[in-house]
């Protein structure tokens, strides 16, 4: 049977994967019921001292692959039903031991305490380097440190503020076209509006005629993390699936893209102090030498693919749930027209504008487009008195720590009033991660607040958002979060 269905692989692609282990969950789940015995609930009130690993809860699973299948069926419940055994949690996946972690405490012990014995070699990190290459996403140690200070002058207070024409420019001319009544794929007009913004600050290019094919593509990258955990990986790299060829020919069209907006760089006189045009000039502390244009490519591929995904889908949560709460909306717009008074945001308007920073912050709490940080132990460490192991993956989950009621009133409302000063008092830092936290927080944290207010600002100035009828509302928690059909919407004037 094993060689029939390598056989059928070669037809099937990796629907291989994915059968193998849809039949070891119907033969298995007849004689495996809590495989991995009685479980425990720790608390990080009551935190242990120097305890053995073995004493952490357990996800009841099945021999061999543990909770494999439920991670690839549905990761957010898999993930929410682990909280409830506690806020360390041991995973088993495949060949991989994972540990929950559901405490801000918990998670600053990870991301801060412990940075130096943790770093980005997930299996979705290994995943992502062999098409990001070593990317400021993807590299680790001396090389990340290097790269991150020669990338953050680019993304400094004022220079975001300097993009801040072209955010509000670029959105303007993106909706001119549009009329009362048009029916639009949000997440689809989000993606090229985003791709131009981040193709026109950082690179100094125009990428409208590119932005459709570069969306189809990033699409296309989200089978490489779907798969990421399967084990194999070398193996399944090898064989001739049709998930493999379509991933090698996506590298290949985004590699052609993005040379080319290297040599039109060289071949002109373009903004000698935008990011590509800094990544061009760096040269190597000890030998001088120039960058080479493999690692460009790296650095510009990781920063054009994750600087407009994100925001993308940031838009796209933020316009859902402003369309479900009609209210929220007309206040939004009421202060827009009391700031701006019909004209155009700047961004010096960001910091007059506290409810679109408000509904901002809210959305990202409710649909963090990063919903799951994923980090591995490089050596033994102790997190909340336990001793854990090296080679153990920690899932950081901001989907669940944002829901988590310990830390927010009312958890699963959408109140943008809960961002005023007073009312974040008393909220654990590490509570709120959408854009992660500790040295790898993101670098573009403060390029992403502005870029979606600002849009924000630009669409719900002149329009207002309702949700089609036919909308079938479904998250896919893949890369990032999206929305599974799409989300369409229809556009009326305000």
């Amino acid at each position: 049977m094993g060689c029939s269905l390598l056989r059928k692989s070669h037809r099937l692609g990796s629907s291989f994967c994915r059968l193998l282990y849809s039949n070891a969950v119907r033969v298995l789940s007849r004689y495996s019921t809590g495989f991995f015995g009685e479980t425990l609930v720790t608390n990080i009130e009551n935190e242990p001292v120097s305890r053995s690993f073995q004493e952490l809860p357990r996800m009841p699973g099945l021999p061999l692959i543990g909770q494999l299948h439920q991670l690839l069926r549905d990761p957010l419940k898999l993930l929410s039903d682990a909280a409830k055994l506690g806020d360390l949690v041991v995973l088993r996946l495949g060949p991989y031991r994972a540990v929950l972690v559901n405490h801000p405490e918990l998670a600053r012990q990870v991301m801060v305490t412990s940075h130096r014995k943790v770093e980005k070699s997930s299996p979705v990190q290994r995943a992502g380097r062999a098409l990001f290459g070593d990317g400021l996403l993807t590299s680790v140690g001396e090389l990340h440190q290097r790269q991150r200070r020669l990338l953050q002058p680019s993304f400094s207070r004022s220079r975001i503020e300097g993009y801040g024409h072209d955010f509000v420019r670029i959105a303007a001319q993106h909706t001119a076209t549009w009329q009362p009544g048009l029916k639009i794929d949000v997440p689809e007009e989000m993606t090229k509006l985003t791709l131009d913004i981040v193709g026109k600050t950082l690179f100094d290019v125009e990428v409208d005629e590119d932005s459709a094919l570069i969306g189809e593509l990033v699409d296309d990258v989200e089978t490489l993390f779907r798969n990421a955990v399967l084990p194999f990986p070398e193996l399944r790299k090898r064989l001739p699936l049709p998930s493999t060829r379509k991933l090698a020919r996506a590298r290949a069209r985004l590699d052609a893209i993005v040379y080319r907006f290297i040599a039109q760089h060289r071949a002109s006189r373009r903004d000698p102090s935008s990011l590509l045009a800094c990544l061009l000039a760096a040269r190597d502390e000890q030998t001088g030498e120039a960058m080479p244009d493999k690692q460009v490519r790296d650095e510009a591929l990781t920063l054009l693919a994750a600087g407009h995904e994100t925001s993308a889908n940031a838009l796209t949560w933020t316009l859902y749930l402003l369309s479900q709460h009609p209210q929220v909306q007309i206040q939004l717009q009421e202060e827009l027209d009391a700031v701006l008074g019909g004209a155009l945001p700047t961004a010096r308007d960001f910091e007059r504008l506290p409810l679109v920073r408000q509904v901002v912050s809210e959305s990202l709490r409710l649909y963090p487009p990063a919903w799951l940080i994923t980090l591995a132990a490089t050596e033994e460490l102790e997190v909340g008195g336990y001793q854990i192991p090296k080679d153990t993956l920690f899932f950081i989950a901001p989907w669940l720590l944002h829901r988590d009621a310990r830390f927010f009133k009312d958890p699963l409302e959408f109140r943008p009033e809960r961002w005023t000063g007073k009312s974040q008092d008393g909220m654990p830092k590490f509570a709120y991660l959408p854009f992660g936290g500790g040295p790898r927080i993101c670098i573009g944290e403060h390029f992403a607040l502005m870029e979606v207010a600002l849009v924000l600002a630009v669409l719900l100035s002149r329009w207002r958002f309702e949700l089609a009828k036919e909308a079938h509302v479904e998250l896919l928690p893949a890369l990032t979060l999206r929305a599974k059909h799409g989300l369409p919407m229809i556009i009326g004037a305000r």
